[in-house]
């Protein structure tokens, strides 16, 4: 198990966050690795997704994750969990706020996602004391930091009377901007979105919309890119200098050409590269839709 290390108030890089709060934790409990210098932003919502949802969570939790930014969420059933899987999956990292002791993690069908967490640069934080169990008014105390670590809170399907709700009251009353997915109005889980958004919530469509309201720019997210594998990353740095034909790239990447038009293919569904016309190559100047 990874040591667990204590933040106290003198940390000024993390309380600066945490003492915008009206009742700041008293200290925060850490288990793997936290950077508060990192654009982080918080996904949070309904326990009970819909398949729109899980697709809208894994496509922005994934998208961010690949532009350099630290997902956070509350490792709950659902939307929370969705998230953490897809920022790993991307090989981004991802924070969990828990609701009792950083040793215990809750729930406990959940312990191998948060291992995967601690052990990709990421992190299981909290302001309980190791070995302390979960109690029905931390999960609400919990909310709080989530939404004070983040820049930003995105909130993916949310009843109209949502605990996920209440992450998105503790953000607006310290300043943090409130993004929200709508969500078809026949549904229960977009009642508490596009309520948000009536009330003046940002609208986000695609991770360009969330890096935009975080001001980082595309050309900004695309060194921050991980791709999944050595020639991916070498292609995304090449094209880092400007578009490049498929012919280039092979030449510059000292790759056979079925090889790189595999990779290709792989970014451009990814959202990460676009034919330009030609068989040539660019940055996507713009993010998924």
């Amino acid at each position: 198990m990874h040591s667990i290390s204590v933040i106290k108030p003198t940390n000024k890089a993390v309380f600066g966050r945490l003492n915008r709060l009206a009742d700041p934790p008293r200290k925060l409990f850490i288990r793997g690795a936290y950077d508060p210098s990192i654009p982080a932003v918080a996904i949070v919502g309904s326990r009970k997704h819909s398949a729109y949802g899980k697709q809208a969570a894994e496509m922005l939790a994934s998208g961010l994750a690949r532009a350099g930014v630290v997902v956070i969420s509350g490792l709950a059933i659902g939307i929370d969990s969705v998230a953490h899987a897809a920022a790993l999956e991307a090989g981004g990292r991802t924070i969990a706020v828990m609701p009792g002791g950083v040793d215990r993690v809750y729930p406990a069908s959940h312990r191998q996602l948060a291992e995967k967490m601690v052990a990709g640069s990421g992190a299981l934080v909290g302001e309980y004391p190791p070995a302390t169990l979960p109690a029905k008014h931390h999960f609400v105390a919990r909310n709080r930091i989530v939404a004070a670590l983040s820049d930003a809170v995105l909130v993916i399907e949310a009843a109209a009377r949502s605990g996920t709700l209440i992450t998105a009251e503790y953000a607006l009353d310290i300043g943090v901007p409130v993004m929200a997915v709508p969500g078809p109005i026949t549904s229960p889980t977009s009642k508490g979105t596009n309520g948000l958004i009536g009330m003046g919530a940002k609208l986000v469509a695609n991770v360009e919309d969330v890096l935009d309201e975080l001001g980082i720019s595309w050309e900004q997210a695309a060194y921050a890119y991980n791709a999944k594998n050595k020639l991916g990353q070498d292609i995304i740095s090449c094209l880092s200098a400007g578009p490049m034909s498929a012919q280039e790239l092979a030449m510059r990447t000292n790759s056979e050409l079925p090889e790189l038009n595999r990779e290709l293919t792989h970014l451009e569904l990814d959202s990460a590269i676009v034919n330009i016309g030609n068989n040539t190559w660019s940055l996507k100047p713009g993010l998924p839709s």
